[in-house]
Protein backbone atom coordinates (compact mmCIF):
# COMPACT_ATOMS: atom_id res chain seq x y z
CA UNK A 1 0.00 0.00 0.00
CA UNK A 2 1.49 3.29 -0.87
CA UNK A 3 2.02 6.06 1.79
CA UNK A 4 -0.81 8.85 1.18
CA UNK A 5 0.88 11.00 3.15
CA UNK A 6 4.18 11.28 0.28
CA UNK A 7 1.77 11.86 -2.67
CA UNK A 8 0.90 14.93 -0.57
CA UNK A 9 2.41 18.42 -2.11
CA UNK A 10 4.91 19.01 0.32
CA UNK A 11 6.71 22.76 1.27
CA UNK A 12 9.45 23.63 3.69
CA UNK A 13 8.65 26.32 6.23
CA UNK A 14 11.28 27.50 8.45
CA UNK A 15 10.15 27.53 12.19
CA UNK A 16 11.24 29.64 14.36
CA UNK A 17 10.96 28.98 17.98
CA UNK A 18 10.10 30.74 20.37
CA UNK A 19 10.13 31.42 24.49
CA UNK A 20 7.71 31.50 26.97
CA UNK A 21 4.28 30.41 25.19
CA UNK A 22 6.35 29.31 22.14
CA UNK A 23 6.44 25.63 22.63
CA UNK A 24 2.75 25.68 23.53
CA UNK A 25 2.01 27.31 20.04
CA UNK A 26 4.99 24.97 17.83
CA UNK A 27 2.76 22.05 19.35
CA UNK A 28 -0.69 23.43 18.04
CA UNK A 29 0.81 24.43 14.62
CA UNK A 30 2.42 21.07 14.47
CA UNK A 31 -1.35 19.42 15.22
CA UNK A 32 -2.72 21.96 12.77
CA UNK A 33 -0.53 21.09 9.70
CA UNK A 34 -1.11 17.71 10.67
CA UNK A 35 -4.56 18.35 9.47
CA UNK A 36 -3.67 19.71 5.69
CA UNK A 37 -4.12 17.72 3.07
CA UNK A 38 -0.33 19.39 2.19
CA UNK A 39 2.57 18.17 3.91
CA UNK A 40 4.68 21.30 5.52
CA UNK A 41 8.02 20.26 6.46
CA UNK A 42 9.01 22.55 9.06
CA UNK A 43 13.06 23.53 9.43
CA UNK A 44 13.06 24.26 13.27
CA UNK A 45 15.65 27.24 14.34
CA UNK A 46 15.99 27.99 18.02
CA UNK A 47 15.53 31.93 18.36
CA UNK A 48 14.85 31.30 22.08
CA UNK A 49 16.95 34.18 24.48
CA UNK A 50 19.11 31.21 25.85
CA UNK A 51 19.88 30.21 22.33
CA UNK A 52 20.81 33.59 20.97
CA UNK A 53 22.61 34.66 24.14
CA UNK A 54 24.66 31.50 23.68
CA UNK A 55 25.39 31.18 20.53
CA UNK A 56 25.33 35.36 19.41
CA UNK A 57 25.26 36.54 15.77
CA UNK A 58 25.54 32.24 14.64
CA UNK A 59 21.85 32.17 15.44
CA UNK A 60 20.87 34.81 13.42
CA UNK A 61 23.28 33.63 10.31
CA UNK A 62 21.58 30.72 10.45
CA UNK A 63 17.87 31.61 10.64
CA UNK A 64 18.63 33.84 7.24
CA UNK A 65 20.36 31.28 5.84
CA UNK A 66 16.75 28.92 6.73
CA UNK A 67 14.80 31.52 5.77
CA UNK A 68 16.32 32.78 2.27
CA UNK A 69 16.40 28.75 1.43
CA UNK A 70 12.45 28.03 1.98
CA UNK A 71 11.23 31.58 1.51
CA UNK A 72 8.76 31.49 4.11
CA UNK A 73 9.12 31.02 8.23
CA UNK A 74 6.54 31.07 10.79
CA UNK A 75 7.87 33.07 13.67
CA UNK A 76 6.89 32.40 17.76
CA UNK A 77 6.64 35.14 19.84
CA UNK A 78 10.36 35.93 21.36
CA UNK A 79 11.97 38.09 24.43
CA UNK A 80 13.43 41.73 23.57
CA UNK A 81 16.23 41.96 25.51
CA UNK A 82 19.62 42.96 24.30
CA UNK A 83 18.06 43.13 20.61
CA UNK A 84 14.76 42.59 18.97
CA UNK A 85 15.05 39.19 16.67
CA UNK A 86 12.10 40.90 14.89
CA UNK A 87 14.25 43.88 13.63
CA UNK A 88 17.40 42.35 12.82
CA UNK A 89 15.58 39.87 10.84
CA UNK A 90 13.91 42.27 9.15
CA UNK A 91 16.84 44.08 8.20
CA UNK A 92 19.01 40.86 7.61
CA UNK A 93 16.50 39.91 5.13
CA UNK A 94 15.74 43.00 4.05
CA UNK A 95 11.69 42.87 4.36
CA UNK A 96 10.74 46.40 3.18
CA UNK A 97 6.75 45.41 3.78
CA UNK A 98 4.31 44.77 6.55
CA UNK A 99 0.96 43.26 6.10
CA UNK A 100 -1.51 43.07 8.99
CA UNK A 101 -5.13 42.46 8.49
CA UNK A 102 -7.36 43.42 11.41
CA UNK A 103 -10.65 42.17 11.34
CA UNK A 104 -12.71 41.90 14.47
CA UNK A 105 -12.30 38.04 16.25
CA UNK A 106 -15.14 36.47 17.67
CA UNK A 107 -15.53 36.55 21.72
CA UNK A 108 -12.72 39.26 21.96
CA UNK A 109 -14.47 42.21 23.93
CA UNK A 110 -14.98 45.59 22.14
CA UNK A 111 -16.64 49.00 22.79
CA UNK A 112 -16.35 49.25 18.67
CA UNK A 113 -20.08 47.63 17.22
CA UNK A 114 -19.14 47.89 13.74
CA UNK A 115 -17.51 44.87 12.12
CA UNK A 116 -13.77 45.95 11.32
CA UNK A 117 -11.63 44.49 8.50
CA UNK A 118 -8.85 46.09 6.86
CA UNK A 119 -5.99 44.88 5.54
CA UNK A 120 -2.98 47.62 6.52
CA UNK A 121 0.39 47.45 4.04
CA UNK A 122 2.73 49.41 5.74
CA UNK A 123 5.99 50.38 4.10
CA UNK A 124 8.60 48.75 7.02
CA UNK A 125 11.54 50.59 6.25
CA UNK A 126 12.58 55.10 6.68
CA UNK A 127 9.74 57.46 7.91
CA UNK A 128 11.46 58.74 11.08
CA UNK A 129 12.09 55.28 12.17
CA UNK A 130 15.37 54.93 10.43
CA UNK A 131 16.89 57.90 12.11
CA UNK A 132 16.41 58.52 15.76
CA UNK A 133 17.76 62.33 15.90
CA UNK A 134 20.02 64.39 17.36
CA UNK A 135 20.22 67.37 19.63
CA UNK A 136 20.76 71.10 18.43
CA UNK A 137 22.34 72.54 21.35
CA UNK A 138 20.01 72.18 24.35
CA UNK A 139 17.14 73.55 23.17
CA UNK A 140 16.21 71.68 20.05
CA UNK A 141 16.59 68.28 18.34
CA UNK A 142 16.05 67.31 14.83
CA UNK A 143 15.73 63.82 12.61
CA UNK A 144 16.18 63.06 9.29
CA UNK A 145 12.43 61.34 7.66
CA UNK A 146 13.23 59.07 4.86
CA UNK A 147 11.03 58.02 1.78
CA UNK A 148 12.73 55.67 -0.81
CA UNK A 149 11.17 54.96 -4.27
CA UNK A 150 11.84 50.94 -3.67
CA UNK A 151 10.25 50.54 -0.80
CA UNK A 152 7.09 52.48 -1.65
CA UNK A 153 7.17 51.01 -5.20
CA UNK A 154 6.96 47.17 -3.90
CA UNK A 155 4.65 47.87 -1.08
CA UNK A 156 2.19 49.96 -3.43
CA UNK A 157 2.59 46.78 -5.67
CA UNK A 158 1.63 44.33 -3.07
CA UNK A 159 -1.11 46.39 -2.17
CA UNK A 160 -2.83 46.39 -5.73
CA UNK A 161 -1.71 42.75 -6.57
CA UNK A 162 -4.06 41.96 -3.11
CA UNK A 163 -6.68 44.54 -4.16
CA UNK A 164 -7.04 42.61 -7.81
CA UNK A 165 -6.79 39.26 -6.37
CA UNK A 166 -9.81 40.24 -3.48
CA UNK A 167 -11.45 43.04 -5.74
CA UNK A 168 -10.93 45.29 -2.89
CA UNK A 169 -9.93 48.88 -2.99
CA UNK A 170 -7.16 50.42 -2.29
CA UNK A 171 -6.77 53.67 -0.41
CA UNK A 172 -3.46 55.62 0.15
CA UNK A 173 -3.10 57.78 2.89
CA UNK A 174 -0.26 60.16 4.50
CA UNK A 175 0.32 63.92 4.80
CA UNK A 176 1.10 65.17 1.08
CA UNK A 177 -0.31 68.46 1.30
CA UNK A 178 2.13 69.49 4.22
CA UNK A 179 5.36 66.59 3.84
CA UNK A 180 5.56 67.88 0.27
CA UNK A 181 8.76 66.37 -0.64
CA UNK A 182 8.19 62.62 1.38
CA UNK A 183 4.80 62.28 1.44
CA UNK A 184 4.59 63.91 -1.86
CA UNK A 185 7.15 61.39 -3.34
CA UNK A 186 5.02 58.44 -1.76
CA UNK A 187 1.89 59.65 -3.33
CA UNK A 188 3.78 59.83 -6.78
CA UNK A 189 5.30 56.68 -7.08
CA UNK A 190 1.50 54.73 -5.74
CA UNK A 191 -0.23 56.93 -8.13
CA UNK A 192 2.50 55.79 -11.22
CA UNK A 193 1.91 52.05 -9.71
CA UNK A 194 -2.12 52.62 -9.61
CA UNK A 195 -1.77 52.91 -13.25
CA UNK A 196 -1.00 49.78 -14.04
CA UNK A 197 -3.80 48.57 -12.07
CA UNK A 198 -6.43 50.21 -14.01
CA UNK A 199 -9.34 47.91 -12.83
CA UNK A 200 -8.63 48.59 -9.13
CA UNK A 201 -10.32 51.49 -7.38
CA UNK A 202 -8.12 53.76 -5.79
CA UNK A 203 -8.52 56.70 -3.30
CA UNK A 204 -6.15 58.95 -1.73
CA UNK A 205 -6.89 60.31 2.24
CA UNK A 206 -5.20 62.55 4.47
CA UNK A 207 -3.69 60.58 7.17
CA UNK A 208 -5.77 62.24 10.30
CA UNK A 209 -9.07 62.87 8.04
CA UNK A 210 -8.51 58.62 7.51
CA UNK A 211 -8.54 57.47 11.16
CA UNK A 212 -11.47 59.37 11.91
CA UNK A 213 -13.56 58.33 9.03
CA UNK A 214 -12.10 54.93 9.69
CA UNK A 215 -13.98 55.05 13.27
CA UNK A 216 -16.84 56.24 11.41
CA UNK A 217 -17.44 54.33 8.53
CA UNK A 218 -15.11 51.50 8.40
CA UNK A 219 -16.90 49.81 5.47
CA UNK A 220 -15.47 51.83 3.50
CA UNK A 221 -12.04 51.08 3.69
CA UNK A 222 -10.58 48.23 2.75
CA UNK A 223 -6.86 48.31 1.75
CA UNK A 224 -4.86 50.60 3.42
CA UNK A 225 -1.29 51.44 2.08
CA UNK A 226 0.64 54.00 4.04
CA UNK A 227 4.59 54.72 4.76
CA UNK A 228 6.84 53.04 7.94
CA UNK A 229 5.35 55.32 11.12
CA UNK A 230 1.57 55.75 9.65
CA UNK A 231 1.55 52.25 9.51
CA UNK A 232 2.35 51.75 13.17
CA UNK A 233 -0.27 54.57 14.42
CA UNK A 234 -3.29 52.62 11.79
CA UNK A 235 -2.43 49.45 13.42
CA UNK A 236 -2.50 49.91 17.13
CA UNK A 237 -5.17 52.08 16.37
CA UNK A 238 -7.29 49.41 14.58
CA UNK A 239 -6.67 46.77 16.52
CA UNK A 240 -7.99 49.13 19.69
CA UNK A 241 -11.04 49.25 17.15
CA UNK A 242 -11.16 45.00 17.19
CA UNK A 243 -10.68 45.02 20.78
CA UNK A 244 -6.88 43.94 21.24
CA UNK A 245 -3.21 44.58 20.14
CA UNK A 246 -2.09 41.10 20.33
CA UNK A 247 -4.36 38.47 18.57
CA UNK A 248 -4.02 39.50 14.96
CA UNK A 249 -1.30 38.44 12.91
CA UNK A 250 0.95 39.88 10.53
CA UNK A 251 3.76 39.30 7.46
CA UNK A 252 7.02 40.96 6.90
CA UNK A 253 7.93 40.57 2.99
CA UNK A 254 10.78 40.92 1.28
CA UNK A 255 10.66 41.41 -2.66
CA UNK A 256 13.04 40.70 -5.95
CA UNK A 257 13.85 42.94 -8.67
CA UNK A 258 10.89 41.57 -10.14
CA UNK A 259 8.39 42.44 -8.02
CA UNK A 260 7.94 39.15 -6.86
CA UNK A 261 7.92 38.46 -3.06
CA UNK A 262 11.15 36.97 -2.23
CA UNK A 263 10.89 36.10 1.60
CA UNK A 264 8.21 36.05 3.87
CA UNK A 265 8.05 36.12 7.52
CA UNK A 266 4.40 35.47 9.27
CA UNK A 267 3.92 36.09 13.39
CA UNK A 268 1.61 36.61 15.70
CA UNK A 269 1.25 39.96 16.74
CA UNK A 270 1.22 38.72 20.86
CA UNK A 271 4.26 38.21 23.30
CA UNK A 272 5.66 35.73 24.99
CA UNK A 273 3.04 35.69 28.05
CA UNK A 274 5.87 34.37 30.56
CA UNK A 275 2.59 33.80 33.47
CA UNK A 276 0.84 31.46 31.79
CA UNK A 277 4.09 29.74 29.81
CA UNK A 278 3.53 25.48 30.58
CA UNK A 279 0.27 25.93 31.75
CA UNK A 280 -1.54 24.61 28.20
CA UNK A 281 -3.63 28.00 28.58
CA UNK A 282 -1.68 30.02 25.45
CA UNK A 283 -4.84 30.95 23.27
CA UNK A 284 -3.24 30.09 19.46
CA UNK A 285 -5.66 31.85 17.28
CA UNK A 286 -3.03 34.84 16.55
CA UNK A 287 -0.45 31.86 15.42
CA UNK A 288 -3.17 29.66 13.12
CA UNK A 289 -4.67 33.13 11.56
CA UNK A 290 -0.16 33.55 10.80
CA UNK A 291 -0.06 29.78 9.43
CA UNK A 292 -3.42 30.65 7.09
CA UNK A 293 -1.56 34.10 5.68
CA UNK A 294 1.56 31.64 5.08
CA UNK A 295 -0.76 28.86 3.38
CA UNK A 296 -1.95 31.94 1.11
CA UNK A 297 1.39 32.82 0.12
CA UNK A 298 2.19 29.45 -1.24
CA UNK A 299 -0.65 29.27 -3.41
CA UNK A 300 -2.43 27.25 -1.32
CA UNK A 301 -5.67 29.66 -1.14
CA UNK A 302 -8.16 26.78 0.04
CA UNK A 303 -6.25 25.49 2.92
CA UNK A 304 -5.56 29.10 4.21
CA UNK A 305 -9.13 30.17 3.84
CA UNK A 306 -10.29 26.51 5.47
CA UNK A 307 -7.31 27.69 8.59
CA UNK A 308 -8.34 31.54 9.01
CA UNK A 309 -12.85 31.02 8.51
CA UNK A 310 -12.77 27.21 11.19
CA UNK A 311 -10.78 29.27 13.64
CA UNK A 312 -12.81 32.33 13.73
CA UNK A 313 -16.30 30.45 13.08
CA UNK A 314 -15.39 28.12 16.16
CA UNK A 315 -14.71 31.00 17.94
CA UNK A 316 -18.07 32.58 17.27
CA UNK A 317 -19.58 29.22 18.11
CA UNK A 318 -18.14 29.96 21.56
CA UNK A 319 -15.48 27.25 21.36
CA UNK A 320 -12.64 29.32 22.74
CA UNK A 321 -9.78 29.51 25.45
CA UNK A 322 -10.05 30.76 29.25
CA UNK A 323 -8.48 34.25 28.01
CA UNK A 324 -11.70 34.79 25.61
CA UNK A 325 -14.23 33.19 28.42
CA UNK A 326 -14.19 29.73 27.35
CA UNK A 327 -13.05 26.51 28.53
CA UNK A 328 -10.60 24.96 25.94
CA UNK A 329 -6.91 24.94 26.48
CA UNK A 330 -4.21 25.27 24.00
CA UNK A 331 -4.42 21.72 23.23
CA UNK A 332 -8.23 21.12 22.71
CA UNK A 333 -8.42 24.29 20.45
CA UNK A 334 -6.06 23.41 18.24
CA UNK A 335 -7.80 19.70 18.00
CA UNK A 336 -11.09 21.53 17.66
CA UNK A 337 -9.68 23.57 14.91
CA UNK A 338 -7.56 20.97 13.64
CA UNK A 339 -10.83 18.70 12.80
CA UNK A 340 -13.28 21.78 11.40
CA UNK A 341 -10.23 22.26 8.86
CA UNK A 342 -9.86 18.45 7.80
CA UNK A 343 -13.91 18.43 8.03
CA UNK A 344 -14.17 21.12 5.41
CA UNK A 345 -11.34 20.81 3.13
CA UNK A 346 -12.73 16.93 2.74
CA UNK A 347 -16.12 18.48 1.82
CA UNK A 348 -14.69 20.39 -0.79
CA UNK A 349 -12.90 17.60 -2.41
CA UNK A 350 -9.76 19.37 -1.93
Amino acid sequence: MSDVSSMRPTYRVTELLGDGIGPELSRAIHRLADALPIRLDFVEVDLTLENRRARGKAVYDEAVEAITATQVALKHPTITAEESPNAILRRRLDLSVIHRPVYTIPGVPTNFRPELYLDIIRIATGGTYDDPGRMIGDDGAVSLRIVERRPVTEAARYAFNLARKTQKIVTSASKYTIQKGTDGLFEKVVAEVARQFPEVAHNVELFDALLGKVIMKPEKFQIVLVLNEYGDFLSDMACGLAGSLGIGASSNLGFDAGAVVRVAMFDAAHGTAPDIAGKNLANPTAIFLALSMLLYQLGEISAGQAVRNSTLDLLREGIRTRDLGGTESTDSFADAVAAEVSRRLSSSHF
